[in-house]
């Protein structure tokens, strides 16, 4: 059988082989060249661990190939939404030998808004209005601190731009945004508003931190001890997607349980005996035995009731009701307003029938006196 030849084989001798392909070689440039990014950009995933490093020769840093791959699959996965972190966590899991297809779904349904809240746009002039029409620049940087606004950057537009000097917004919660509205309509300064969401932010944090090590030590912690396979990514997918409700929904009703209690508790404790709906603090009068006391003898019982035969609900100032309960305690406030009212009629009874004994009478009363 005749031989392969290559160009250059001279008949008689050995012949000459195909050289192999020459590995393709870039420089920091000619990769971002080719793979349709940046030199920063390549830096910046090389300080991630998203890219490998590249082979040094002599002063020069060499990339080849693999590079390029690598560029790629995070430009294909940053297309799809991912995160740079959860592109870190799949090439690791592709770098340890396990398929993409189950990691990716997991991922993805881990990565996916936990909301069916969609996002909206507002534009500043419309923002401005809704909170009361005028500018607060530190208040719109704070809120793009915190998340509730991302500015939209035009095309073309010059970066290092002032974020509260956007022409428009993205807002990913528009619930939370028209609840702040809301609240600074009832007059709670912009400050406050965003001291308190840092403050919930952080306690829901840690509530959700302990979603899920409820999870992983119960459900999870079989697919995370190990890189999972094809099929087990897949089946934590499914759970995942199965348990993401019942976080939202335990939250709910929890809040709404807690609201209740809280605030009837707190109603209760700044209005005490003041008419109340029966169902948030009952009949606003004493219906049984009365307690008229003062400081040192609280308990002691009043000399001259047993109870109170017949009860009409009485609007009272708040400041009012405070400090007689500091006086003389909860538990005898409407007996000690109730004696101090009948107090002050017996009084006033007393000095009118005083007032009329000094009055002058007519002669006649005189006249019929004396005939008596």
């Amino acid at each position: 059988m005749a031989e392969d030849t290559v160009p250059g084989n001279v008949p008689g001798r050995a012949p000459r082989t195909a050289a192999p392909a020459a590995r393709p070689d870039y420089r920091i440039e000619d990769l971002a060249h080719a793979s349709g990014t940046t030199v920063r950009t390549i830096r910046a995933y090389q300080d991630r661990g998203l890219l490998p490093k590249p082979e040094r020769r002599g002063r020069a840093n060499v990339y080849g190939a693999e590079h390029l791959a690598r560029l790629r699959q995070i430009g294909e996965l940053l297309e799809r939404g991912y995160t740079l972190a959860s592109i870190k966590e799949l090439l690791e899991a592709w770098d340890a030998g396990t398929g993409l297809g189950g990691v990716l779904g997991l991922v993805s349904e881990v990565d996916r808004p936990w909301s069916d809240e969609r996002p909206a746009r507002i534009g500043r002039a419309d923002l401005i209005a809704r909170f009361g029409g005028v500018a607060d620049d530190g208040a719109i940087a704070e809120a793009v601190e915190l998340g509730v606004l991302e500015p939209v950057t035009e095309p073309g537009a010059e970066e290092g731009g002032a974020a509260a000097d956007a022409a428009e917004f993205l807002v990913p919660s528009p619930l939370e945004l028209a609840a702040a509205a809301e609240l600074y309509a009832a007059g709670v300064p912009l400050s406050a508003i965003s001291g308190h969401l840092r403050e919930l932010r952080g306690q829901v944090e840690h509530i959700a931190e302990r979603f899920l090590e409820f999870t992983t030590e119960h459900v999870f912690h079989r697919y995370l001890d190990h890189p999972p396979t094809e099929d087990e990514a897949t089946e934590a997918a499914g759970l995942v997607r199965r348990l993401r409700p019942l976080a939202q929904q335990t939250m709910d009703a929890e809040l709404a349980r807690a609201m209740r209690t809280l605030a009837t508790r707190m109603v209760q404790r700044h209005l005490g005996d003041l008419p109340l709906p029966a169902a948030l603090a009952g009949p606003a009068t004493v219906t049984g035995p009365a307690t008229v006391a003062g400081p040192g003898a609280r308990d002691a019982g009043p000399p001259w009731a047993s109870g109170v035969p017949d009860t009409v609900p009485v609007a009272l100032p708040a400041g009012t009701v405070r400090s007689v309960r500091a006086l003389v305690g909860a538990r005898n406030t409407a007996a000690f307003i109730a004696a101090a009212a009948e107090r002050e009629v017996r009084a006033r009874t007393m000095d009118d029938l005083a007032a009329a004994g000094r009055r002058p009478r007519p002669h006649h009363e005189d006249d019929e006196g004396a005939r008596s």
